[in-house]
């Protein structure tokens, strides 16, 4: 990602035909993910349900950020909305320029040259953020951790140029990774590393913070029954489809061998759901295959998972879930949920002992009101 300023480049579809938009609306759901991933015949990545020439009318607005596409989707009949859903698309790309570790100028690539050397004092809403990682962190036993950059700097994953490194290499890259190496004060909103080399990345929940952010702004607004994703992976629905399915919002989770086929489909309301997955992010070596989705604790990338969804009541906590849910497997999801009732979470994974490429499906806390599992 270059160091210079984005533009703000948004397109917003209207005055065509419900079909067309919706249809043209679908195929830009798809993130660009240059690479080794681009030859990869499955995504991780959920799927909005495709619109149906049944579909009365949406309108479709859509920014690229972050590295993937936002996108809002909203009744057309509410098309009142549309400045505040260009403002929203607007927000996601100062939130980009604050929390972008790609860019030599945003506060958080700040932070990382300066905050081993001395306090630094932090805009309010990213010193919140930074505190719901901690408890993130806490919660999740550690498998959550905005300090695990070193770590995908040692296997070549921030540059999509993956390497298998030396076990010296990883040994000294954990030495710089744990969020105990830093340090909040909430009285003065600053954050302090307690030793050099470490720093912060968002990647894993700053998809998920922009999407809240654009809920904020599209409620203070006036603006309701919307879905909102960045590239799929992360989504936010916020009351019904009144297009589509009067549930809710319908969201797909993809089968991790069947290119177009999905395993079920998840009911949004009023709360929001990422997933992780190395389908799309990985390299080959020695004879292995090896993803993107490091466990912070061992300093490899972990195995065992296809996808990890996970749903919550905010697309930060959802994002970030997913990403420790992968992380931490099945048991460890089964007792989060367990701790957690609010939160619902479906997990892909290898049948064990299984030769050929059958599949468990674990899903906690989400009913048959919430989970639709195809037959």
């Amino acid at each position: 990602m270059a160091d210079e300023k984005p533009s703000s480049r948004r397109e917003f579809l209207r005055g065509r035909s419900a079909a067309r938009a919706l249809l043209e609306a679908a195929r830009g759901l798809a993130p660009e993910l240059p690479g080794p991933s681009d030859a990869a015949p499955n995504s991780s990545r959920p799927s909005i349900r495709p619109p149906t020439s049944a579909d009365a009318a949406h309108l479709h607005a859509s920014r690229r950020a972050m590295a993937c596409e936002f996108a809002i989707q909203y009744h057309a009949a509410d098309g009142a909305y549309a400045d505040a859903t260009l403002e929203a698309l607007d927000l996601i790309g100062v939130l980009e320029d604050q929390l972008s570790i790609y860019r030599d100028y945003t506060e958080v690539s700040a932070i990382n040259r300066t905050a081993a050397e001395q306090p630094v004092e932090i805009e309010p809403r990213l010193f919140s953020l930074l505190e719901l990682c901690a408890w993130l962190h806490a919660t999740t036993g550690g498998a959550f951790d905005v300090t695990s950059g070193p770590l995908s700097r040692t296997w070549g994953f921030l540059k999509r140029e993956g390497r298998l490194p030396s076990d010296d290499e990883i040994a000294a890259a954990l030495e710089n990774v744990g969020f105990g190496n830093v340090e909040l004060n909430a009285e003065r909103h600053t954050i302090r590393f307690l030793k050099p080399g470490v720093e912060i990345n968002f990647n894993s929940i700053g998809k998920g913070y922009a999407l809240d952010r654009v809920a904020e702004l599209l409620g203070e607004r006036g603006v309701r029954d919307y879905l909102c994703h960045g590239g799929r992976s992360s989504v936010l629905a916020r009351g019904r489809d009144r297009g589509g399915d009067t549930r809710g919002w319908t969201v797909g989770v993809p089968h991790p061998h069947k290119p177009g086929e999905h395993l079920g489909e998840i009911i949004l309301r009023d709360d929001a759901l990422g997933t992780s997955g190395a389908g799309t992010q990985f390299f080959e070596g020695g004879g292995q295959r090896f993803g993107h989705l490091i466990d912070p604790r061992t300093g490899w990338p972990t195995e065992g998972v296809f996808t990890a969804t996970a749903v919550a009541s905010t697309a930060a906590e959802a994002d970030a879930l997913a990403t420790a849910f992968y992380i931490n497997g099945p048991g460890g999801a089964s007792e989060y949920c367990a701790e957690h009732m609010n939160v619902g979470a479906v997990l892909v994974c290898p049948r064990e002992g299984a030769a050929d490429d059958a599949i468990d499906v674990h899903v906690f806390n989400l009913d048959n009101t919430r989970w639709f599992p195809k037959a």
